[in-house]
């Protein structure tokens, strides 16, 4: 019998700060509509605007995720939270730096309105510190949980993002009502010094934590003991599991970015929902995506507590919500609200679903003092190509103003990537840990 559970209060914790991540990364989205009318963005100038973020995420993830592998989940999350908190509230007083960012830009060869380049570091400065959440947050899960379970804590340190995500529409309306836009960006921000402080005064590696027991240590350690042999960056980057990971990243993260930042512009351009309106459909799609979360990392790990082997649950999991994300290509197609937010709904629980079980296969490949690192690779060219989806995505936007061919894509984005997925790493088998570092050595 398990005495405590130590470890689900550990997975609270990374909860709520992918509940906080997201309240500050949807701020902009849900405020598309606004600042457009009162600051005359064009669809391009919101692209760039949302490709900085992107950029800075996907540079973020590259060091990040070395980052907290050397300094430690404690240390790294701590770093992290405090600088996207920073940056979140700086978004507040992107109209007073315009002006001297629009001259920064510029030696960069990048022309645009003062009013949008405030916004443009301010939000590379958020992905930067927001790119080491989901690193951090899956290597405390493969610290703390063996590997029966780490899907289903992923699916809930994951459901975090979903919601923040249903947080947003909820507050953001309200304080920009009563008190500006600028407040929306300050209160939010706020919000993660005081995760902050319970991180610091809670969070410690399981042997390390006086709260556990031994039964629920040995639990925790009961799979295989992992070699001590160090793995270098350079001996992670040839290995076909890494890019097994890395290339589901960079087919499916794009389209959680176009949910994040585009779904609300999506439902005032084609329903004509405002600030006041846009909170319910919202929810809807955000609670959905919450249930897929939790149910995908549910259902794998049912399946491996049922008998099927790891690889056959895991993308057995991973067909079913690939599935589930096609019928989107009719959300444009339809002329009733809730109807185009039930397929939405849909396709965001099942990239939930997806990305659970996705991220999970990281702990189930590398050796826990790799996984930041393998999941900051990866992330960085999710963000990558979600930084030239977001440019696409103004483009259509731009010249067509339908969103028909921006779903279509979406829709088969998932079974492609599967197909990859298991091309690269038809077994899902762990890497020899000493043959790859002796690559890394030669190298």
């Amino acid at each position: 019998m398990i005495r405590g559970r130590v470890r689900w209060g550990i997975c609270g914790l990374l909860f709520c700060a992918s509940t906080i991540n997201y309240v500050d990364r949807q701020v902009l989205g849900i405020l598309k509509p606004t600042l457009q009318m009162e600051l005359g963005w064009s669809e391009v100038a919101y692209g760039v605007i949302v490709g900085a973020f992107q950029l800075a995420y996907a540079i973020g993830l590259i060091a990040a995720g070395r980052f907290v592998d050397r300094v430690g989940t404690r240390i790294g999350f701590a770093v992290a939270i405090t600088v996207w908190s920073v940056a979140a509230m700086a978004h507040a007083a992107a109209l007073a730096i315009g002006p001297a960012a629009t001259r920064f830009l510029a030696l960069g060869g990048l022309t645009i309105s003062a009013s949008a380049a405030g916004f443009v570091i301010a939000r590379f400065a958020l992905g930067l510190g927001e790119a080491a959440n989901f690193p951090a947050g899956i290597k405390a899960i493969a610290e703390w949980f063996p590997r029966r379970e780490r899907a289903f804590a992923a699916g809930l340190f994951n459901a975090g993002t979903n919601i923040g995500a249903i947080a947003a529409p909820l507050t953001v309306p309200w304080l920009t009502r009563s008190f500006g836009w600028q407040w929306a960006f300050l209160a939010t921000g706020a919000i993660g010094f005081l995760w902050l402080a319970a991180w610091w005064a809670t969070y410690r590696e399981p042997e390390q934590h006086p709260a556990v027991s031994a039964s629920e240590l040995a639990f925790i350690r009961s799979d295989p003991p992992e070699s001590p042999v160090p793995i270098p960056w350079r001996a992670l980057l040839p290995l076909r599991q890494t890019w097994a990971f890395g290339v589901g990243k960079l087919l499916t993260d794009p389209v959680w970015w176009i949910y994040l930042f585009w779904i609300p512009d999506f439902l005032n351009r084609q329903y004509g929902l405002d600030l006041t309106t846009l909170g319910p459909p919202l929810v809807v799609i955000f609670l959905s995506a919450d249930a897929g979360s939790i149910g995908g990392g549910w259902l794998s790990s049912r399946l491996i507590r049922g008998g099927l082997s790891v690889n056959r649950a895991r993308k057995l999991t991973m067909l079913a919500c690939a599935l589930s994300v096609t019928p989107i290509v009719f959300a444009s197609r339809t002329t009733d609200l809730w109807t185009a937010v039930a397929l939405i709904s849909l396709a965001a629980a099942a990239h939930q679903g997806w990305s659970s079980n996705l991220y999970t296969l990281t702990s189930d490949m590398f050796p826990r003092r790799a996984v930041a690192s393998v999941v900051g690779a990866g992330g960085a060219l999710g963000a990558l190509s979600g930084t030239f989806a977001s440019q696409v995505v103004a483009a259509i936007l731009q010249v067509t103003g339908s969103y028909a061919s921006i779903f279509t894509i979406a829709a088969c984005a998932y079974l492609v990537a599967l197909a990859c997925v298991h091309l690269l790493a038809p077994r899902l088998s762990p890497v020899e840990v000493t043959e790859v570092a002796a690559v890394g050595q030669r190298r």
